[in-house]
């Protein structure tokens, strides 16, 4: 593990964790919305992309004013990692894909306590400008993980009542 951080350095390691992650949810969703077995978590994984492109801009712009530039440590490191290794089969299988989509979920939700801190440390602060880049974040990261949780789990269903030939029952 790595250093005690506190006040500036602290904040500055949020703002490095959060934009590091914040760039692989981006290129994870680059390529598993090109790559879903399922229009419609494709549609939703795109329509998250732009979104998470100008999030990633706004972490990007705050982080600097803290001096971070989204330096990669050990908890988003490990993150990226799993992803990477998750994207590269997910377009052998169902099941591959649904691995990728959890993954995807995963790092949403990191973003979603990043945001909340964020947050929280703001209005501690009286930062107007971080409080109301960390609200928006929040929420579309809160709605995006909720959108992209559902989706996994239609995919779930899907898998699960697959048969042998990969045809759904009845069909």
């Amino acid at each position: 593990m790595g250093e005690a951080k506190v006040g500036p350095e602290f904040i500055k390691h949020e703002f490095d964790e959060a934009i590091s992650i914040q760039r692989t949810i981006v290129q994870a969703e680059e390529r598993l919305g090109a790559v879903h077995p399922q229009a419609e978590a494709k549609r939703v994984i795109q329509r998250g992309l732009k979104e998470d492109q100008q999030f990633l801009r706004q972490l990007e712009q705050l982080g600097r004013e803290h001096g971070a530039s989204g330096k990669v440590e050990e908890v988003a490191g490990s993150l990226q990692q799993l992803m990477q290794t998750t994207l590269e089969s997910a377009e052998e299988a169902e099941s591959e894909a649904y691995e990728a989509h959890a993954v995807l979920l995963n790092l949403k939700r990191k973003q979603q306590d990043s945001a909340t801190a964020m947050l929280k440390m703001a209005r501690t602060m009286k930062d107007t400008k971080m409080r109301d880049a960390a609200q928006a974040f929040e929420k579309g990261t809160r709605e995006s993980a909720k959108e992209l949780a559902n989706q996994l789990s239609m995919l779930a269903v899907r898998i699960a009542t697959q048969n042998e030939n990969g045809r759904q029952p009845g069909r």
